[in-house]
C-alpha cells in the first residue's frame, strides 16, 4: 500500500478518485492540489441552474460531512508547476516540493478564446469555473442582448438560459452546423430549430470573428457587418491543461495517452478526466460522465493492478429548454441517420454500414438509451430493424 497519493486537480475527476480510494480502503495520505478555493463540484449546472436560479449554492460533489470524512490535505489555492517522474515529486507555485508514490493527473482543461483581445474586454465572458458562473449570472440579470460565440453543447445551454431569463440572444458558430463534430446533421438541424423556435438568432457558417469596442460595449465585426452588444460569452471549447504533463515526459496525443486503468506512459503516474485520452475512441471526452466514470476505474487501479479498466461508450446529456439530450456514442464517417419522431421526443440512430449502432441522440428518452447501450454492446445488427416508425416497440428489441 503506498503511503502518499497526490491528486493534482480540483474536479469532479479529481474529487470521485479521492472518494474511491477511501471508499476502496486506502488508509494513506492523499494530497489535492487545486487552483480553486473550492471544495469539488460539478461544472454541468454552471450553464443551467448557476445562471437561473435566484439562491444558487456552489453545486458540490459531496456533502459537507463526506467530504471532511475523506481526510484530504489541501493545497490551495496553489498550482502545480513541474512533475518529477524520476524524484517523485511536484512541486508548487509556492516553491514547496510535494512527494508523492502514485500520482493523479485530473487538470481539466481552461475556457478557449478566439486571442488575447477577447480576455481583456470586461464584457466578455467564458463559462468554466464557479466564480464565471455567479459574473455571468450578475451580467445577464442586467443584459437585454447577449451575443454567444459557439454553437456546441456550452453555447446552445447558456443560449437557453440566456432565452429564460428574456435576454435576446445572438449566436455565431463559424462551422456550417451546430454541434457538427459531435453528431450527424441532422440532429444538428433539429437543434437549430429548436432553438430558433425559442428566438435564438443563429448565424451559421459565419466565417471569422472580429472583437471591437464601442464605448465599453463589446462589437463583433463579421462578415462585414458591425453588431454592438452588451455582453459577450465564448464557448469555443477548451484547452487542455497538459503542460504538466508534456514536461514530464508523458506521451501525448490529442491528451495524456493512458491504458484502460489510466495509466500513462510513466508506471505511477495516472490521468483521468477532461486530459486522459479514451483508450478506446482516441478522443478526450469531455463528459460528466466520463470524468466521473473514468476516475473511479482509474483510483481502483492505482490501488490494485488487477483492477478491470474503463470501458464504458462514451455518453453525455444536454437539458435545453424542456428538452433532455442525450448523447450516446460517437458518430462514424459513413453513417446514415434514421430519425424517429415519438409524442414524447425524437430519437437518431447512426448506424454503420453493417447495420450496427454507433450513435444514438435521444431527445427526452432515456429509457431507450439504456437499450442502446445493450444494442452496442452486443453489437446487434439493426439494419431490418423500422427504427423509424413510432408504432413499432423498440422494447421488443430486448
Amino acid at each position: 500500500m503506498t503511503a502518499r497519493i497526490v491528486i493534482i486537480g480540483g474536479g469532479q475527476a479529481g474529487g470521485w478518485a479521492a472518494k474511491t480510494l477511501r471508499d476502496e480502503g486506502y488508509d494513506g495520505e492523499i494530497c489535492v492540489v487545486a487552483e480553486e478555493e473550492w471544495d469539488f463540484y460539478e461544472r454541468p449546472p454552471l450553464s443551467k441552474a448557476a445562471l437561473l436560479e435566484a439562491d444558487a449554492s456552489l453545486p458540490r460533489l459531496f456533502s459537507e460531512e463526506m467530504q471532511q470524512g475523506l481526510n484530504l490535505k489541501w493545497y490551495r489555492p496553489l498550482r502545480a508547476e513541474q512533475i518529477d517522474s524520476t524524484a517523485k515529486t511536484v512541486r508548487l507555485s509556492n516553491g514547496e516540493h510535494l512527494a508523492w508514490d502514485k500520482l493523479l493527473i485530473a487538470t481539466g482543461g481552461r475556457a478557449r478564446l478566439p486571442n488575447q483581445d477577447w480576455a481583456k474586454h470586461p464584457q466578455v465572458y467564458t463559462l468554466r469555473h464557479w466564480q464565471d458562473a455567479q459574473r455571468l449570472k450578475a451580467r445577464l440579470a442586467s443584459s437585454k442582448s447577449l451575443a454567444i460565440v459557439g454553437g456546441g453543447w456550452i453555447g446552445l445551454e447558456i443560449a437557453a438560459s440566456a432565452r429564460k431569463s428574456g435576454v435576446a440572444v445572438t449566436l455565431f458558430e463559424q462551422q456550417p452546423a451546430l454541434c457538427l463534430r459531435s453528431v450527424s446533421s441532422e440532429v444538428s438541424l433539429a437543434l437549430r430549430q429548436l432553438h430558433s423556435d425559442q428566438g435564438v438568432d443563429i448565424r451559421c457558417g459565419c466565417g471569422a470573428l472580429e472583437l471591437e469596442d464601442n464605448g465599453g460595449q463589446p462589437v463583433i465585426h463579421c462578415d462585414g457587418k458591425r453588431e454592438t452588444f452588451e455582453a459577450i460569452v465564448v464557448g469555443i471549447g477548451v484547452d487542455l491543461n497538459l503542460e504538466l504533463a508534456c514536461g514530464a515526459g508523458l506521451t501525448l496525443e490529442q491528451g495524456i495517452v493512458v491504458d484502460a486503468q489510466g495509466r500513462t506512459s510513466s508506471p505511477d503516474i495516472f490521468a483521468a478526466g477532461d486530459v486522459a485520452q479514451h483508450h478506446r475512441y482516441g478522443l478526450c471526452i469531455q463528459s460528466w460522465a466520463f470524468a466521473q466514470n473514468q476516475a473511479v476505474a482509474t483510483a481502483k487501479a492505482m490501488l490494485d493492478d488487477a483492477a478491470p479498466g474503463y470501458e464504458e461508450v462514451p455518453w453525455l446529456w444536454s437539458d435545453q429548454y424542456d428538452r433532455n439530450i442525450q448523447i450516446l456514442g460517437i458518430p462514424q464517417a459513413q453513417s446514415r441517420t434514421i430519425v424517429r419522431k415519438d409524442p414524447q421526443g425524437m430519437l437518431f440512430f447512426s448506424l454503420n454500414a453493417d447495420g450496427r449502432l454507433n450513435q444514438l441522440v435521444a431527445f427526452n428518452d432515456a429509457r431507450t438509451v439504456k437499450l442502446a447501450k445493450r444494442w452496442m454492446a452486443a453489437g446487434r445488427d439493426l439494419s431490418d430493424v423500422p427504427l423509424a416508425d413510432p408504432t413499432f416497440s423498440l422494447m421488443s428489441l430486448r
